[in-house]
């Protein structure tokens, strides 16, 4: 009887403390499961940009002027040299005409000295040559007169003074032709007053084409910042035009992603506002250095065939197929925890438990990772997060 009552004191002991034990023990948290398993998987870029524009000009003016005309609008297409705004011209077209009078007035003194003062000069050269001969026969005939006692000395002083003016008169005449031609300073004057009144013809008539701005080339107008009386200033904004050019897309591109990147490849691309119109883009540029900051490659893809509905700035997504690789581990990358650190790990239920088992990983592509180390086929892996080491688990079913 004593040890009956001993063996039924002894059970009642280990019920109750099973049961405090089941009262106290964590309950097990539902978590999701997934197995690792062995797959062909198809690499590819994911990525997303937006639609670049080929060229945006702020169009804006060089002088100041009261705006007279606006000739285009918001969303208006316009053609190369096309007008875009007119300034006032009233003050800057007279000063084309004061210009061009003055440039006249210089032109017509280079033809009076190439026509009239030259062939002038040198006939006042040739008369002044006569005038030394006629003056030095006079002397030579003063002199035998004087030496034959017919007239006194003053004779023939007055006939060297002569002599002497008519010279001067025979160099002046000929510094006045050197002075006239081509190479002379008279000349060239005329000449350089001339240039001078041509460059300031060609400014006027500079400044009043500023008064015209046109279009650079064809394209579309995105803004339009001006109306006429309006005062345009050299620093301000009047418009803004999308230059007409093959559409192309802008992305960055993970620098894991590197190896799978060639000028030339092919990619599909669709734009945010319309995912089931897809098209093709061709890797045209990529940058050579790496963004630090985000760990990114900037790519720049032309579009051959750029669909009707694609405007500049549109968010687009990228998908450049890659190499398949052959029975590669994989695992959701939602289940690799710390995954873009140095210590990557995963969680594994093993036993109603949850285990930290760290990892190798390898290629990403489409919210998958490939396990290099660390894990085996049919290991069943946790994806639920927030889930501790340790922890009691058990899979949903």
């Amino acid at each position: 009887m004593l040890r009956a009552r001993k063996g039924l004191w002894l059970a009642l002991v280990l019920i109750v403390a099973a049961a405090i034990y089941a009262i106290t023990r964590p309950k097990a948290v539902v978590v999701d499961v997934l197995a690792a398993k062995r797959e062909d998987v198809q690499l590819s870029v994911v990525a997303s940009g937006r639609v670049l524009a080929p060229a945006r000009v702020e169009i804006g003016t060089t002088i100041t002027g009261r705006i007279h005309k606006v000739a285009a609008r918001e969303g208006v297409r316009v053609a190369a040299d096309e007008l875009l705004v007119a300034l006032e011209q009233s003050e800057l077209q007279a000063a084309v005409t004061q210009a061009r009078a003055a440039r006249d007035r210089a032109r017509a003194r280079v033809q009076s000295v190439t026509t009239l003062a030259l062939p002038t000069a040198r006939e006042a050269r040739t008369q002044a040559a006569s005038n030394v001969a006629l003056a030095e026969k006079e002397l030579k005939r003063s002199q035998e007169l004087f030496a034959k006692g017919f007239i006194s000395q003053s004779r023939v002083d007055e006939a060297e003074r002569q002599l002497q003016v008519v010279r001067s008169q025979w160099a002046a005449a000929g510094t006045q032709v050197t002075a006239q031609e081509v190479q002379g300073a008279e000349a060239q004057q005329a000449r350089m007053q001339l240039q001078e009144a041509d460059a300031a013809l060609a400014l006027a008539q500079a400044r009043l084409a500023q008064t015209e701005i046109r279009a650079p080339a064809a394209g579309v107008v995105l803004e339009r910042l001006i109306e006429p009386g309006d005062i345009a200033q050299p620093a301000r904004r009047m418009m803004t035009l999308a230059l007409d050019g093959p559409a192309r897309l802008i992305v960055q591109v993970d620098e894991k992603n590197l190896p799978l990147l060639a000028a030339g490849r092919t990619a599909m691309a669709a734009a945010e506002a319309f995912p089931n119109e897809r098209f093709e883009a061709v890797i045209a540029y990529i940058a050579p250095g790496v963004d630090a900051a985000r760990g990114t490659v900037e790519v720049r893809l032309d579009i051959p065939k750029p669909p009707p509905f694609l405007k500049a700035d549109m968010t687009v997504s990228m998908d450049l197929a890659g190499p398949v690789l052959k029975q590669a581990l994989i695992v959701p990358a939602d289940a690799v925890r710390q995954l873009q650190s140095d210590a990557p790990y995963v969680m594994v239920l093993r036993e109603d438990a949850a285990v930290r088992v760290p990892v190798r990983t390898g290629a990403q592509t489409q919210g998958r990772v490939q396990i290099l180390e660390g894990l085996a086929p049919n290991d069943r892996v946790i994806v639920t997060r927030d889930i501790e080491p340790g922890a009691r688990v058990r899979e949903r079913r």
